[in-house]
């Protein structure tokens, strides 16, 4: 009879070694799932992923499809009709969803090389596929490496139960989830921090093992023991009970399996129930559930802080955070608190973030772990993702960075322009104030433009960085500034004017970008000099009802901003080097 094992204990995910990378998702590959249909949508996983998009996008169906997959062998793994693109089961156009994991050589447990791609830093990434050819469960196929391509029979590390040790755990917030579910979610989320408390305690501190560790070996012992005391009691009602069967069904046997359970989690639990209620300190305590969807999510941010701020460096398994709308029941004020929470948990090496938005606050280009994905429905209904901004090759320089610090503390909804079509880029309140005052007059033509205030002239240079990676649809306004002071020294805004031109020149030296400078500044060369000293943005204002003249310069700069064949007014122009604006 075999001897018992500690199915947990084989999987060496609790590592010694605190810097060995722990396991992380690198890709998702999904098609024909839900709302996204035969062209396979690709999501390039990071630390944070911010999936962006307008409605019934597809979003929520990202989300889904990677916790799917991740309670392979469980109910929560199958899919139901409505899963399937149109309701419809097609045996041409199956579900099918791929990850793409990245393990250390410390943490891959017992895994063939057939399925290991080597990487750099001796990394390893190993690619799972699961396909639907019905309702219920999905088949797992593991990509051989040696034969290029997908096994019919065989997947890496074997049974879902183990193999899904090695991958993050999913914990899935759903914008409108039941109170039920949430609170679920809640408590997945806190009974690992009490859990972990509980296996790491010792009453005797020179003890090399926990006094869990020694439970579990006494409960291995005993189980073992037990195992090789009733095996030969058991071949005895086996041998008889297989003769008296076979007086009635010839050349029948039966084979009893009386070993005990194997897993040491289903024999020992440290506790029986854990509830959680909240409610005032001196009244009454309602279960989660109960209370009001601002006070779930807020204490779900709560439980979530607590993660970051006690970095857990030597955890049992990573996970992921599948948040949808986080901005959902909170306060303008707890937003950016959210969003600070959501950036700091992957400083825990523990945690990687999915989280879909509708709300620019919850972008951050200043951090480096950021990946920014558009999700949109084509012409033909087709889901498809762009990806618009990727941290890690983007190469953001410490003053960059730093300027894009300031800019948000300055302006929490700049990063806006994410969700834009047509974007320009002006230098102050004033050009951003006369602008949106021809949005409000031509709310049809300009209706879909984003104003991007710089808030300074010295940090255009940085935002143009950010827009030429995702987008060439945009426009530049700045002051040239004059070469000297006033007192006739050097004027350092003079030079920033060759920092705009290099941020936006492309490797191969040509510009796409249509950039228009004002001499020397805006409210000189546009609004005609009118009060261009005391409260500028309110003058602005005024000034174009007062002055046809004023509000049609206005209205040419910004026509030839969005279209580089149209001439910009007087004391305006489109430049391309240095010289242009010494004329």
């Amino acid at each position: 009879m075999p001897v018992a094992k500690n199915v947990k204990g084989e999987i060496p995910l609790l590592l010694d070694d605190t810097t060995t990378p722990r396991p992380r998702l690198s890709k998702l590959i999904i098609k024909n799932f839900r709302t996204i249909g035969v062209n396979p949508v690709e999501i390039d996983l990071d630390e944070i992923v911010v999936l962006i998009g307008e409605n019934n996008s597809g979003k929520s169906s990202i989300l889904r499809a990677y916790e799917v997959v991740m309670n392979d062998g469980s109910r929560e793994g199958h899919l139901t009709l409505a899963d399937f693109p149109n309701n419809k089961i097609d045996e041409e156009h199956r579900p099918q969803i791929e990850v793409h994991t990245i393990l250390s050589e410390s943490n891959h447990g017992r895994l063939g090389e057939q399925w290991v791609h080597k990487l750099e830093n001796d990394e390893m990434l190993i690619r799972e596929r699961w396909t639907w050819y019905g309702e219920g469960a999905a088949k797992r196929h593991g990509f051989d490496v040696v034969k290029s391509s997908w096994s019919e029979d065989k997947v890496p590390w074997g049974a879902p139960n183990v193999a899904s040790a090695y991958r993050p755990k999913p914990h899935r917030i759903d914008a409108f989830a039941s109170p039920e579910e949430q609170e679920k979610e809640i408590m997945k989320i806190f009974m690992p921090i009490i859990t972990k408390k509980v296996k790491e305690f010792k009453q005797d501190d020179t003890s090399e093992k926990t006094d869990y560790e020694l439970l579990v070996e006494q409960i291995l012992m005993f189980q073992n023991n037990v195992s090789k005391s009733i095996e030969s009691e058991v071949e005895v009602i086996e041998r008889q009970i297989t003769e008296y069967l076979g007086k009635v069904f010839s050349n029948y046997k039966i084979k009893l399996d009386a070993n005990p359970e194997a897993t040491v989690e289903k024999v020992y639990s440290p506790f029986k129930e854990a509830t959680l209620t909240m409610g005032l300190a001196d009244g009454y305590m309602a279960k989660v559930s109960a209370q009001g969807s601002g006070a779930r999510r807020t204490l779900l941010w709560s439980a979530l802080k607590y993660l970051a701020e006690n970095k857990d460096t030597k955890s049992e398994r990573p996970h992921v955070l599948l948040l949808d709308e986080p901005e959902l029941c909170l306060h303008p004020s707890a937003i950016r608190v959210a969003r600070n929470v959501l950036y700091d948990l992957p400083k825990t090496k523990n945690w990687q973030v999915m989280v879909t938005t509708h709300s620019p606050v919850f972008i951050d280009l200043s951090c480096n772990n950021t990946t920014i994905i558009r999700v949109e429905r084509s012409s033909n209904d087709e889901v498809k993702s762009t990806t618009l901004y990727k941290a890690k090759t983007m190469l953001l320089g410490d003053t960059d960075k730093e300027n894009l610090k300031l800019l948000n503390i300055c302006d929490p909804y700049v990063h806006e322009f994410f969700f834009a079509n047509r974007i320009i880029v002006v230098e102050g309140d004033t050009e951003y104030t006369a602008f949106s005052k021809m949005k409000l007059l031509y709310s049809d033509k300009y209706s879909d433009l984003h104003i991007i205030r710089a808030r300074g002239k010295t940090i255009i240079p940085s935002i143009i960085k950010i827009l030429n990676q995702f987008t060439t649809n945009y426009a530049v306004l700045h002051d040239t500034d004059t070469i000297q002071t006033k007192k006739g020294t050097k004027n350092p805004a003079w030079a920033i004017n060759s920092n705009i031109l290099d941020a936006a020149k492309r490797e191969d030296g040509y510009n796409p970008i249509n950039i228009i400078a004002c001499k020397s500044n805006f409210e000189q060369a546009v609004l005609l000099g009118a009060d261009a000293y005391s409260d500028k943005p309110h003058n602005a204002f005024i000034s174009m009802d007062k002055d046809d003249a004023i509000l049609k310069n206005v209205k040419e700069l910004l026509d030839a901003l969005l279209n580089p064949r149209k001439t910009p007014p007087k004391n305006c122009i489109r430049w391309g080097k240095i010289e242009d604006l010494l004329d």
